[in-house]
Parts: C-alpha cells; structure tokens; sequence
C-alpha cells in the first residue's frame, strides 16, 4: 500500500534492522530513527491496580524512556483501557514525561518574564491533551520508575535491567529512548564547567543557573537548538555571539533570503554571528570554567557560557541486541529515508505503535513532515516569531511578503506541483491551510504565486487549487 501524496509510511513488522526471529519482533521501537510493531504479545500475571504496587518483576508492557513519545504512548494505552496493573515506564529521568520542545523555548525566559516550569508542560498538553502529572499516571495504575535507566537487555528471556539493579520481565517491549546530543570531545573543553548541552530538565536547569551569572555566551550551531537559545539569551540581555560553519541559519530549511530577514531580526536584538566558522576547542579560564572560544582560523570569542546544538543522535545503548544502529535508520518519506527528530513524529508514531502493539491489524504510518519555531515569546518582546513548515523543501522556491510581520515559501517541483509551504505569523485559519496544501500537492501557477501581492492572496490562490482539483 502506497502513502498518500506528502506522507511517509512504516508498515507494520517492518523496520530498517529487519528482525528475522520472533523474540526480536515482539520488541518495538519507537523515535527518533526506528520504529517497529508487532501483533505479538506475550501475557504475564501481575497483581497490580491504581492503588497498589507492583507485586512481581513481571510486566505485560514496558516502555523504556520518559520522554515525549513515553507519555503520548501511555495515553493511547488508557485510552484503549490496557493500561491500569499492565503498564511500567522506565526512565532516565527524575520527573514524568513532559513536552521536551518547552526546554529552548519559555524554560529559558529570564525570571521576570514569567518562564515555563513544570507541571505546567507535562505531555500531553502541547497537543491540547491533559496534562499528565506524576499523580495521573498513579490514578491509572501506571507504574513509573525514575532515575534508573535501563543498561542491559536480554531479548531472549525477555527481561531488562536497570542502573540500580531492578530486574524486569515484559510481555511487550518499546523502546523510546529518543536522542541525546552531539557533544564536543573533553579534549577539546567540552566537558568545561559553563559549556552546556539541552535534552532534559536537568540540563535546562544547569543552562539556566549559568545564564544568571552570564555576562557572554556563545552558541555554537545554527539550527533550532541555537536559534531558539539565542533568542532567549536575548531576553536576558545578553552579549550572545552565534557560531556555525554554514553561509546562514537553518540552512536545512531555510533558504539565504529567508534567512536573512531572520539573521536581521536577532541582529535587532543585539545577536552576533559568526558565519562559515569552525570550532577548534573551548579554552579555560583559570577558574576551571570555559573562557573563550577558539576557531579554526585562530579568531576567538570571548565567552564564560557557551551552548552547544550541533545536531543529536538515536540513543540506542543498550540495545544493539535487537538490531539499533545509531549511523542509519530512519522511515521511509517520499523517495528517501529520513530521520525525523521531531516533536510531532514522537506523539504521532507513540499513538501508532501502541494501537499497532494491540491490534493484529495496522494500517501504515501516515506521517506528514511537519517543523515549526516559536521564539522572543517573552514579555516586553518587541516582535514574537511564529513560523510552520509543512511538506518537502524541494523544487523552486517562490517567497511572498517582507516579513512585516507575514511572510511565506511555496516549493513547487518541476511539474507545478506545491511540494512544501512555510509562513511566518499566519493566522490560526491559515496555518490551518498549510497541512491541506501539502499533503495535496495541487498543481499551482508558479507565475501568479510570484506576482501575488500579499501573503493572504499568495494562501488564497494557492488553496483555490486544491477546488480546482477537486472539482476537476
């Protein structure tokens, strides 16, 4: 069965390791590179309810991971009533899960502009779902174990460890242990106290304790992670300098012009860049905290913190027993694999594999790609930037408005079909436009998109295609 235009598709028992033996495929794995599901379950008999402990080191379904993914899974297990006495989450983490994207984004607002905390960003909130907190997981006698991390697994008695020593037996496995970041080599200062790395509150917390007594930061990298860092080093009125070796920002997405109206914007509020630039090592002051920046062509900049987002990788240790390689993998997105390290794919695929897990029938993975960024969000900001992306970034690219606040990219491929759209401050009606325009794929004019003369008229026409389709 073929994915609809603009969607990816994994099907069921399918992944990139292609399992062979039944042991393997009663394991599933969930983002950010792997996914896998199986109709095979294996029951155990585990005294269990809301009110009361576990009785046994038998579990019917086990989830390794706390994050994102593990709380919109646990969710669909309620909702399918397969959770109470049946269902143990085991976490690296000292807290439940919760919507990871808050970390770069209102965790970071300096203590007078009001900054996110939990509970208030506990999953599944940033779909509009509850808010899950450490009691409702109780209420649904759902065991969690914190701070204990999974370190061995043994796929043929079906049994895990953890770091304390905890042994485990499951039924049913999934494994969302999503990514951690790429780091720096402690040889050269990426392990210096003031250099920080973001996946997880902790993390966010120790970033955060750095920027109260920061006076210079640097962010290394150019992508979400450094942008959104960067505005919110803004906020705090910050000497912050950006650091990249590309010609200018988000260059997976963006184009140079749409850059540039961003670049003009952070410049606006006080950000440095420094473009086509390669780290050689992170210097020390005498203090033993991080001092300076050092670039490969001998330049350096001055900085007592320093924020590292230079890309992550599947956290897959220890699971090489079931196949999970941390250098390929992915699901297969229009003519290509892809890795979809994102928000929206944790939510989405954590729903798909527990209602595969618990069916003997699935339909394929639907995914539409699907990026967004929301940054100087605090108060007191002068302009707040709301952008979504929706689709491919392939074929011609066609820019409407002047960023004022609008501002809008329609890729259209050789055969005038709109493969991926992206707007900057839509209204909620409009952003609502853009998952239509790029599943659809209508066939646009390329000469009357250019010639649109607002971004509302570049919307409307390209929406007008999808009734011209239809109707044809």
């Amino acid at each position: 069965m073929a994915a609809a235009p603009g969607t990816s598709t994994l099907r069921h028992g399918v992944s990139l390791w292609c399992p062979q033996s039944p042991a393997l495929r009663r394991v599933n794995l969930l983002p950010c590179s792997h996914l896998s599901t199986s109709s095979f379950r294996r029951s155990f008999s585990v005294a269990a309810s809301a009110s009361s402990s576990f009785a046994n080191e038998n579990r019917e379904f086990v989830i390794v991971g706390g994050g994102n993914a593990a709380g919109y899974a646990a969710r669909t297990f309620v909702e399918h009533g397969m959770a109470d006495g049946r269902l143990c989450i085991v976490s690296k983490e000292a807290v439940a899960p919760y919507e990871r994207p808050a970390l770069t984004k209102g965790y970071l607002f300096p203590p007078e502009k009001k900054p996110a905390r939990l509970p208030g960003f506990h999953t599944c909130v940033g779909s509009g779902g509850e808010r899950q907190t450490p009691e409702w997981y109780k209420e649904h006698g759902i065991e969690v174990i914190y701070a204990d991390p999974v370190t061995d697994l043994d796929i043929q008695s079906h049994s895990l460890r953890t770091s304390s020593g905890k042994n485990l037996k499951y039924g049913s496995l999934i494994i969302a242990t999503g990514c951690t970041s790429v780091r720096f080599p402690a040889g050269i200062g990426g392990s210096l106290l003031g250099v920080h790395y973001i996946r997880d509150v902790a993390d966010a917390d120790s970033l955060v304790s750095s920027l109260e007594r920061a006076q210079k930061v640097a962010v290394i990298g150019g992508g979400y992670i450094g942008m959104e860092v960067a505005a919110a080093c803004a906020g705090w009125k910050l000497d912050t300098t950006v650091i990249f070796p590309e010609n200018h920002i988000m260059p997976r997405l963006f184009t140079s012009s749409i850059a540039e109206k961003y670049e003009d914007l952070y410049k606006e509020n006080s950000v440095k860049f420094v473009k086509g630039a390669f780290i050689d090592k992170l210097e020390a002051g005498s203090d033993g905290r991080v001092a300076a920046v050092r670039l490969k062509n001998g330049s350096v900049v001055e900085a007592d913190t320093v924020i590292v987002g230079i890309g992550a990788k599947a956290a897959v240790s220890p699971f090489e027993a079931v196949g999970m390689n941390d250098s390929v993998g992915g699901i297969q997105m229009y003519d290509r694999v892809a890795r979809v390290e994102h928000v929206d794919h944790a939510r989405r695929s954590a729903k798909h594999c527990v209602e595969a897990l618990l069916s003997i029938h699935t339909n394929p993975y639907d995914y539409l790609p699907y990026f967004y960024s929301r940054v100087f969000e605090y108060e007191g900001s002068s302009r707040k930037v709301w952008w979504q992306f929706f689709g491919d970034n392939v074929g011609d690219v066609i820019e409407v408005g002047n960023f004022d606040p609008k501002l809008a990219a329609f890729w259209v491929d050789s055969g005038d079909r709109l493969k991926g759209v992206f707007l900057e401050s839509g209204t909620p009606e409009e952003f609502g436009l853009l998952p239509k325009l790029a599943r659809l794929q209508p066939i646009v004019d390329k000469a009357k998109l250019r010639s649109a003369s607002s971004v509302e008229s570049a919307l409307e026409l390209a929406g007008s295609s999808i009734q011209a389709e239809a109707s044809a």
